[in-house]
């Protein structure tokens, strides 16, 4: 059921019936209120002896599994108030194209580099992971490669067409994303996912791929441009960040942040920020200069930039979400007000 109504998470908690979000709201299935022995029963019979064996000494769990001609599911699996919980991201088996997505056309653009490092970045439910498989997929149809994915857990499943596409799951696969990092090299790749860019050795290592040839793709919990350079750069002693701003500069290809907003009518829809690695970006990053990007970004829409703001308000003036949603997404609320008057 939730499935047929295109949820995007399915929620398993004590003292409520299963609920889904829908559009970017919570709402309720029609079956009755879960006891923990429901939520625990329901949890457990889709855990291995390995899986319980690692819950129950931390209380914590992150994986994924596929239902045969349904969906793959991202699960973790956590405690509150001494029962057993659980949230479900679904993942389509079925990888979403450019067109479907309603992303910009310079977006496709970037899977035609051949190397830098390209930023996708907003928070959690974004749809971060479902951008970077896209273009994984177009790289995977178009190009002959070898593409490495290195991610916690696995969510879309890539299958070899003109690319070879081997993809690393933590603690199955590798014990940590720096020391497969560190690994990488040895593996002969072209193209490079890190699911997730946690900290500072897997930052550094990244910066580092990037730097010597490989293309490498990264996600980062930021919501614009700006405040992705600034999360890069200020995970590094200050000693390291004049050294860290050259290299980001040397190869950074684009930063793309995201928010999903509700549609009028039912659905979401994307509001997308694209900063491009021109070299006047490149020159603001060595320079410390964050604060003049979102300028830039404004001036540069010939190139295919585009900020948050210009994205939200192209969305209320298309008539795809409300003013009162755009507002609230809004970096800067008084921009934003005069783009969506046409100004």
């Amino acid at each position: 059921m939730a499935i047929d109504r295109k949820a995007s998470d399915i929620h398993l908690t004590v003292g409520l019936p299963p609920m889904i979000r829908l559009d970017g709201e919570i709402v309720p299935l029609p079956f009755t209120i879960m006891t923990n022995e429901d939520t625990r029963r329901m949890i457990y019979d889709t855990l291995t002896d390995e899986h319980i064996e690692k819950f129950e000494s931390t209380h914590e769990l992150d994986f994924a599994y596929s239902v045969k001609g349904l969906a793959r599911f991202r699960f973790n699996v956590y405690m509150q108030r001494m029962s057993v919980a659980g949230a479900l991201r679904v993942i389509p088996t079925k990888i979403p194209t450019f067109e479907q997505l309603g992303i910009p056309a310079v977006i496709r653009e970037l899977a035609k580099r051949s190397s830098g490092l390209i930023l996708v970045t907003g928070p959690t439910g974004s749809g971060k992971s479902t951008t970077i498989a896209t273009i994984i997929d177009d790289i995977n149809e178009n190009r002959s490669a070898h593409i490495i994915t290195i991610e916690d857990p696995i969510e879309y499943l890539h299958v070899h067409k003109k690319c070879m596409v081997n993809q690393r799951e933590m603690h199955s696969d590798t014990y940590s994303f720096h020391n497969s990092l560190r690994a990488v090299l040895r593996e002969d790749p072209d193209i490079i996912l890190v699911g997730e860019l946690r900290d500072l050795e897997t930052i550094e290592a990244a910066l580092t791929l990037a730097e010597t040839g490989h293309l490498v793709f990264g996600t980062l919990h930021t919501r614009n441009a700006p405040s992705t350079i600034d999360r890069v750069i200020d995970v590094f002693p200050s000693d390291q960040q004049d050294q860290i701003r050259v290299l980001l500069g040397n190869t950074l290809e684009a930063v793309v942040s995201q928010q999903l907003l509700p549609r009028l009518g039912g659905g979401r829809c994307a509001a997308i920020e694209i900063m491009l690695g021109t070299a006047a970006i490149k020159n603001l990053i060595r320079e410390g200069k964050t604060h003049q990007m979102y300028s830039m970004i404004e001036t540069s829409q010939q190139l295919g930039m585009q900020t948050m703001d210009s994205s939200l308000a192209a969305h209320f003036r298309n008539g795809n979400c409300s003013y009162e949603e755009c507002l609230m997404r809004a970096v800067d609320k008084e921009t934003f007000g005069r783009l969506a008057k046409g100004g």
